[in-house]
């Protein structure tokens, strides 16, 4: 190589260094650039091809604009003309995709049965259309504190005080006194270190969820669970695991699994859960909590509990399966609750340690992007849960009626009835009877089955009980249920006016299937 060649490549690469140098310094001046920097240097040493394929997605997005066809295209020239009569032809011509679906017979029928109450829910509501006063057994009703009328004076002080809306979420100007009171009357109300509660009860356990569980994590969870949690899982986007419904013997079993499969690729250790409910809002089945914590202990997971149904309605006092087996609140990591079922009032609640609840506050998407409790109804929930420390008998009402139900209940022919006998939401679903002896049960039809338990509904209606099929949503949820019938307990009824009710409704699946007969 010559002397003149040899000079000329060095100035260049003089010329390249200096450029790159200047460029580098320039970059640096520039705010956030030295987090871009880390970011790029850390996913090339971790991942090389993934700065390759992102080098090459800038360079496809940069000349994408830049050969955009319709910037600065003055002429047109890739553009189809229409003349004004054939740009009114097309707009005639037009017709609109409906929005959604039309309704079936079967889905219309449905939708109107729904009765509409007048005035204030209760034990005993008036029906608008019929201005008659029916016996509820649809409500979640649990302790009688719908209509009570201490909380409901306690309520308007609050409501002339505060107004109606917070109109705000809680980080920014929605907080104020009473949900701090709030928090702090459900964490001592559970014997937990603290809790948080959250604006609305569908959206607090899909809510946690993802608060804490990410991808590469793992959920062992009930296949059973309701459609809040089957919601909180599917946006976690972590692995996960089902074990049979309500049967612990399955779930070691899966634990057992997750491990060998861990050891067997060699896979480093991730955050794991269980994840079920007390009392399951599906069948009204309640889980063995003594061996759950046990099994949660061994094998080393954190436990999520979803007591929505169970709180305010089983225990002592109404402070749910901790109370009923005895059992620390904080064994349990992350104690899930409705305040409106179990308090009457609006919303849900996490309570634990403070860390868990603590970081919530910055990740709990219902939290932090929804606007807070109303203060009126937080006023609500802490007046209800001093109504429960204060009032332990209506406890014992409640589980009274529960059992008068269900006695009633046994002796019908025709059905099955599901649940744990101290559940206050009892299912009861059509008994299949095979005509023919066969090796394998028919496969239940679940279209004509929720047709007659619709016609069982209407009728114990007419005659002055409100019931209600167990809704689901069959198109989203991940297994079908066996259709059924829920009638929720209240401590707000007399035991004569429970037994006489569930009389009335064993009645009307008395009429409703001899008929079909």
């Amino acid at each position: 190589m010559s002397d003149a060649t040899t000079s000329a490549l060095e100035r260049l690469l003089t010329f390249l260094a200096y450029s790159l140098s200047k460029l580098e310094s320039t970059f640096n001046k520039v705010p956030g650039s030295a987090v871009v920097a880390r970011y790029v240097k850390s996913s090339h040493q971790n991942d090389p091809g993934r700065t390759v394929l992102e080098l090459i997605l800038v360079i496809f997005a940069v000349r994408t604009l830049l050969q955009s066809r319709t910037r600065g295209d003055k002429q047109g020239k890739n553009f189809i003309q229409f003349s004004e009569k054939e740009i009114d032809e097309l707009v005639d011509e037009w017709t609109p995709d409906a929005l959604v679906q039309p309704l079936s017979e079967w889905e219309q029928r449905d939708l109107t049965s729904v009765p509409i109450i007048a005035g204030p829910n209760g034990p005993k509501p008036k029906l608008l259309s019929t201005g008659e006063t029916v016996v509820n057994l649809a409500s979640f009703n649990f302790a009688g504190l719908a209509g009570s009328e201490h909380i409901k004076e306690k309520a308007i002080e609050t409501l002339r005080k505060y107004g109606l809306g917070s109109c705000g979420p809680p980080g920014f100007y929605g907080t104020i006194d009473v949900h701090i009171d709030l928090e702090r009357d459900i964490a001592k109300f559970l014997g937990t270190e603290s809790s948080i509660i959250y604006s609305q009860g569908l959206s607090t356990i899909s809510s946690v969820l993802p608060a804490f569980c990410k991808r590469g994590d793992i959920i062992v969870a009930d296949r059973s669970v309701n459609f809040a949690i089957q919601k909180g899982i599917q946006i976690s986007r972590s692995t996960v695991r089902w074990y049979d419904h309500n049967d612990l013997k399955s779930l070691e079993d899966v634990l057992i699994s997750v491990e060998k499969e861990r050891k067997k690729r060699k896979g480093p250790l991730t955050r794991r859960f269980i994840v079920t409910e007390g009392i399951f809002e599906r069948d009204g089945e309640m889980v063995d909590l003594p061996k759950l914590i046990e099994l949660k202990l061994k094998y080393k997971y954190r436990l999520i509990l979803d007591e929505s149904i169970s709180f305010g309605s089983v225990g002592l006092t109404g402070r749910g399966l901790t109370e009923l087996y005895n059992v620390p609140a904080s064994q349990i990591d992350m104690l899930v609750g409705s305040i409106a079922n179990g308090l009457c009032s609006s919303g849900g609640f996490c309570a634990g340690s403070s860390i868990v609840t603590e970081h919530q506050r910055i990740n709990g998407t219902s939290f932090v992007f929804s606007a807070s409790m109303p203060a009126l109804l937080a006023t609500s929930a802490s007046e209800a849960i001093n109504y429960l420390r204060n009032t332990p008998s209506v406890l014992v009402t409640l589980q009274e009626n529960i059992r008068a139900m269900r006695a009633v209940l046994e002796k019908t022919e025709g059905i099955t009835l599901l649940g744990h006998r101290a559940s206050p939401i009892i299912h009861f679903c059509l008994r299949n009877t095979p005509q023919t002896l066969t090796v394998t049960p028919p496969t239940p039809d679940y279209d004509a089955e929720e047709r007659i338990l619709q016609d069982i509904v209407d009728d114990a209606l007419a005659n002055g009980v409100f019931i209600t099929r167990g809704k689901h949503l069959r198109s989203q949820e991940m297994i079908d249920s066996r259709p059924t019938i829920r009638l929720t307990a209240t401590a707000a009824l007399s035991k004569k006016d429970v037994e006489k009710a569930t009389g009335t409704v064993k009645a009307s699946i008395v009429r409703v299937l001899g008929k079909r007969r």
